[in-house]
């Protein structure tokens, strides 16, 4: 049997890494490629990187219907009908987004096994209806990582330990770990996942590719397994700015939906219209000094190269832009928000699955249900860590309770209208900027995460969006910087992201080796 690290010879389809949606788009235009190879191309590989070899454990699941529907969207094209750039497309998802078919969505987690959900999330609907072919579920840190302060990123019951593709000893983060994987090791043309707080943008920094975390509302969160109705959101990990502002345009088309009123505002639009080579020029970029201002040398490093890349390519860069609100302040009430929200969105969102589960005993209709469920299967839900953010929650009152009203607005005031809202009219600023996070840290299935740089929470607990690029590599790492900005500014933050990359070119594939020196 393969063991980690221990993959020799080629990877099959290697071109896959270099290749960009547009580019498999024109093939298959030119009848040089089918969606069907395409998706064997993409089962290849995953048996050899994520099944067998380095065994990233990456992908949860394969949709055992996924060449039946490419064959059947290759019909369509000879037909005459294309229904836009992602005909024929393979993507994967996140285990949290619903998909109404012989696939399951667990949250990576053995409670929810054996029933599917009846109905689509609207994300999943979005990208079918836009011709993409969904290839399988991606791995995550079990219940998107809200289940114990001590967990290692990457775990779940269900599949045990995703790994890190350029180094498999380090951390994938979480929570959208096996989604930053996938596309990292080009297991899929681009992928799904979901933030509440850095679970989009950090496994892209981990696993070096593109992650766009969309404003809260731009896109549906209807039929995903919820933490927070104020924070989640759904968003893409993929190889290029470009790839990922495709598969943003098919996942904002439907904009309003009456199965999420956080959309009520939303107007999407085609995303791929802002990919501006010269984005950079006369763009005003603030950097937050007071986020991640703890990064180490490598991080600084890569902030100073940042600067001056933009600064030659036309930028003005006002440093530093300092978020002038109390950000701990802000952290304390959010993380009392989520302890409350978790509790309700979870207890509602249980409530749909129960009609599929009615026949399987002790199947969880509640959280508390879900926290008995994980005492009596211990010795597979919790061999390395507990379920205290689930007893926390479970502990928590109703949303009525003024303790969360008042959260709430400190959480929100402080991190958008006091805090980048405000910054940004003070300078005048385009967008802001600040390293995404330091190298990944080695797996610890004992302690649990150890401490790292992150400085996506300002935004998250705003709703507002973020794009994390590649930047550069330390002791043979990746490491990304963010791009963030107001609500729904996300043509400017690709633009700029766009120009960044092209000026650039930091990322670099992974080697898939066992292990690194920690930087």
């Amino acid at each position: 049997m393969a063991t980690p690290g221990d993959f020799i010879g080629e990877e099959p389809f290697p071109a896959l890494q270099h290749t960009s949606i547009a580019d498999l788009q024109a093939e298959m235009a030119g009848e040089r490629l089918t969606a069907k190879a395409l998706v064997q191309q993409y089962l290849a590989r995953i048996e050899a990187l994520d099944r067998a070899g380095p065994r990233l454990n990456a992908v949860l699941e394969i949709n055992p219907d996924a060449l039946e529907i490419a064959a059947a969207l290759d019909r369509e094209r000879r037909e005459g009908t294309v229904r836009g750039p992602l005909h024929g497309i393979p993507l994967l998802l996140k285990d949290n987004i619903d998909t109404a078919d012989r696939m399951m969505t667990t949250a990576g987690s053995l409670a929810l096994m054996g029933a599917a959900p009846l109905q689509d999330a609207a994300a999943a609907a979005q990208l079918r209806e836009a011709g993409a072919i969904l290839l399988g579920k991606t791995t995550l840190s079990e219940w998107a990582n809200f289940r114990s302060r001590f967990s290692s990123s990457g775990w779940c019951g269900r599949r045990g330990q995703g790994r890190n593709p350029y180094a498999l000893d380090r951390t994938p983060s979480g929570s959208s770990s096996g989604s930053g994987i996938a596309a990292a090791a080009a297991l899929c043309a681009a992928a799904l996942a979901t933030e509440t707080d850095g679970s989009i943008v950090s496994p892209a920094s981990a696993s070096g590719v593109v992650g766009i975390k969309p404003s809260v509302g731009l896109v549906s969160r209807a039929g995903v397994i919820p933490i927070s109705h104020t924070q989640d959101t759904v968003g893409v990990h993929a190889r290029s700015v470009a790839d990922a502002a495709a598969v943003l345009t098919a996942l904002a088309h439907g904009s309003v939906d009456p199965r999420d009123p956080a959309t009520r505002e939303a107007a999407g639009t085609d995303y791929t219209r802002f990919l501006d080579r010269d984005g950079l020029k006369g763009a005003r970029i603030g950097v937050a000094r007071n986020l991640g201002s703890d990064g180490g040398p490598a991080v600084e490093a890569m902030m100073r190269q940042a600067i001056q890349t933009m600064e030659a390519a036309g930028a003005i860069v006002i440093d530093p832009a300092v978020i002038p609100s109390d950000l701990d302040a802000a952290a304390q009430a959010e993380l009392e928000v989520l302890l409350f929200e978790f509790k309700a969105n979870l207890n509602i969102y249980l409530a749909t699955r129960q009609e599929v589960a009615l026949d399987r005993e002790g199947y969880p209709r509640t959280l508390a249900g879900l926290i008995a469920f994980n005492q009596d299967h211990a010795e597979q839900e919790l061999p390395f860590f507990g379920q205290d953010l689930f007893l926390a929650a479970e502990a928590h009152g109703p949303l009525t309770d003024p303790a969360y009203v008042r959260a709430l607005d400190t959480s929100q005031r402080l991190s958008g209208p006091e805090g980048i809202d405000q910054v940004v009219r003070d300078h005048r600023l385009d967008a802001l900027v600040a390293a995404t996070g330091g190298p990944a840290r080695p797996i610890d299935l004992i302690n649990g995460d150890a401490r790292a740089l992150g400085t996506s929470s300002v935004a998250a607990r705003a709703g507002y969006p973020i794009v994390s690029l590649p930047m550069g590599f330390a002791g043979g790492m990746p490491m990304n910087i963010s791009i963030f900005g107001p609500r729904f500014s996300e043509p400017i933050l690709i633009r700029l992201a766009f120009a960044l990359e092209q000026v650039t070119l930091a990322r670099q594939p992974p080697r898939y080796l066992p292990s690194l020196p920690e930087w």
